[in-house]
């Protein structure tokens, strides 16, 4: 790896969301919009949007950033780009840990925006520390660029890289206790979700919001964290130049 050439990977990706506007906005207000919505609809309800605000604010930003990082690293393929790439000494780890830096710092402004719309404008009430709950938001964010990374080397098309959401987002949202408490689950499915890292980020996330610290927010952070790092690996391992 080759500090100098990933800097370069990522300022070559900012250069490019520079000139688009609309991914721009997918990845800094839909969040928010959506975690609006989810609090209008409960308005009316009290305790729902504190209850669930929380697993909400890990969810959206992993679906989104996953999305954006699939369909972007895919057209870099489909385009030629990374063919180009390739013949130059950038290596696959310089290729993909550009990225992941470039949408790292798109996910950390996410955070911020969604965090504080959450919190200021919706009204969400934490009892923990709000910057724990804006770490919490950047690591979601970075495993969903983390697996969408890896979805991307798997793909030949936009439309594939879309479809591999019921594949590795929706067990995790419907396992990952935002429906039910993991532990109230049947004794598989239980099993399963103990393999899924968006099980661990909402698990950080309800420790934060009901103002537990210490090893309670850090553990499955840490869980999140590595299914993260193991996610870029993987996505530089199976990088492929060209899409057959």
């Amino acid at each position: 790896m080759n500090d100098r050439r990933m800097f370069a990977t990522a300022a070559r990706v900012f250069g490019q969301l520079r000139h688009d506007p609309r991914s721009i906005a997918l990845m800094l207000v839909a969040p928010s919009l959506l975690v609006g919505l989810f609090a209008w609809l409960f308005s009316d309800q009290d305790g729902v949007f504190d209850r669930y605000g929380g697993a909400i604010l890990a969810l959206f930003p992993f679906i989104v950033m996953f999305l954006i990082t699939s369909i972007t690293t895919l057209r870099e393929r489909r385009s030629g780009t990374l063919e180009r790439l390739m013949t130059t000494p950038l290596g696959k780890a310089d290729f993909i840990l550009g990225y992941a830096l470039a949408f790292g710092l798109m996910a950390l402004l996410q955070a911020v925006i969604t965090v504080s719309f959450a919190v200021g404008v919706c009204g969400l009430t934490v009892d923990g520390e709000l910057w724990q709950l804006g770490l919490v938001a950047v690591v979601d964010a970075l495993l969903g660029t983390a697996l969408g990374l890896l979805a991307s080397a798997f793909a030949q098309t936009e439309f594939q890289a879309v479809q591999f959401m019921p594949l590795l987002v929706f067990p995790q949202i419907i396992l990952g206790g935002l429906f039910m408490p993991r532990d109230q689950m049947p004794d598989v499915l239980h099993a399963i979700s103990d393999w899924l890292p968006l099980s661990y980020a909402i698990d950080t996330i309800n420790a934060v919001t009901a103002g537990d610290d210490g090893w309670d927010v850090y553990r499955p952070l840490l869980v999140v964290a590595a299914f993260g790092v193991g996610a870029l690996v993987l996505a530089s391992l199976t990088l492929r130049r060209r899409t057959a």
